[in-house]
């Protein structure tokens, strides 16, 4: 049976430019232009986060799955999808 995951995720500032997350002692900064499927969420989806292991972020509300070394290299993951258009 798995444990219970000990990492703690925080989202500590929104801009309208994107957000910020502290991962323990790391601060990363996920901007918009990177990220674009971010930008038209609400506080509450944004801050609602889960960070199962040291790699992965998950947003449940959004259903959005990172890699945390997507977010602290972007230039290493060319490959990106487009936001869905409503």
């Amino acid at each position: 049976m798995p444990g219970t995951s000990t990492l703690a995720a925080e989202v500590t500032h929104v801009s309208p430019k994107g957000f910020w997350l502290l991962l323990g002692e790391e601060e990363l900064l996920v901007p918009f232009d990177e990220f674009p499927w971010f930008r038209q969420a609400t506080i509450e989806q944004i801050c609602t986060l889960e960070w199962p292991t040291a790699d992965h972020l998950y947003w449940p509300l959004l259903d959005i799955d990172l890699s945390v070394e997507s977010i602290r290299h972007p230039e290493d993951f060319p490959l990106k999808a487009k936001p869905v258009q409503a």
